[in-house]
């Protein structure tokens, strides 16, 4: 008898515990269903229909300012969940001064605080470098998006704990091998500045910017090619 209860003791602690971490656990479906229905699968955003589909935006902020990340997330789920809060408040920085030719008719637009999570006003550029790029991931550059045609392009699906390696490997891949953003040949090179920007972030494991580039580009950097970054357009993503 004292086993069986014993047993149940440890049953009811586990199932507990489980729907605990459910609870820890970010839902991101509004934003998904946000992004597929106003951005292409080749990543062109529909900032009229984001504005249309205000409310289903407006809730996903609501979500976001009310669930930010625990301690006891995983890395995956804070990750993923500063990836989405990055996307969408792009978004709605564009939205808010809608219609621009480029985010840097704007004043201040990394700068500017303009959202709260939590209660604690933030702006764009505190997300990506006192967040974001801590978590030591140069991936990241190309998950986030800056609203601009040189950027990477914005995936139309949200980021998970469950789907983010692979999806910022593929955003990786998808990034270097884009001839719009970064030209590749046996001759000449010519890549996004994002790599001279960020070109610290991209030396990781004793490797540097062109190590990292030939992890995931289809046409390797050789040590004779002529090397140059491409103009950088800031016209929107639109």
């Amino acid at each position: 008898m004292k086993t069986i209860q014993f047993i149940f003791i440890l049953s009811a602690l586990f199932l507990n515990k489980t729907q605990v971490q459910a609870q820890n656990t970010f839902d991101h479906n509004t934003w998904d269903q946000a992004l597929l229905l106003n951005v292409s699968e080749d990543g062109k955003v529909n900032y009229n229909g984001f504005m249309r589909d205000s409310s289903q935006l407006y809730k996903y902020f609501t979500e976001l300012s009310d669930n930010s990340p625990k301690e006891n997330w995983t890395r995956e789920e804070k990750l993923a969940y500063w990836i989405n809060a990055y996307n969408a408040y792009t978004i709605k920085l564009i939205i808010d001064s809608y219609p621009l030719k480029s985010i840097k008719d704007l004043e201040d637009p990394w700068g500017k605080k303009f959202f709260k999570i939590d209660g604690e006003w933030y702006s764009l550029g505190e997300l990506e470098h006192k967040i974001l790029r801590k978590f030591g991931d140069p991936r990241i550059h190309f998950a986030i998006n800056c609203a601009s045609f040189s950027c990477p392009v914005v995936w139309n699906r949200a980021y998970t704990a469950s789907n983010l390696n692979t999806a910022l490997d593929d955003q990786t891949k998808k990034f270097i091998n884009d001839p719009t953003r970064n030209t590749i040949t046996d001759k000449e090179v010519n890549v996004s500045k994002i790599f001279t920007w960020y070109k610290k972030d991209f030396k990781v494991n004793g490797g540097d910017v062109k190590d990292f580039i030939n992890r995931y580009a289809n046409v390797k950097i050789r040590k004779q090619s002529k090397k140059g970054y491409k103009e950088y357009d800031w016209s929107l993503n639109e």
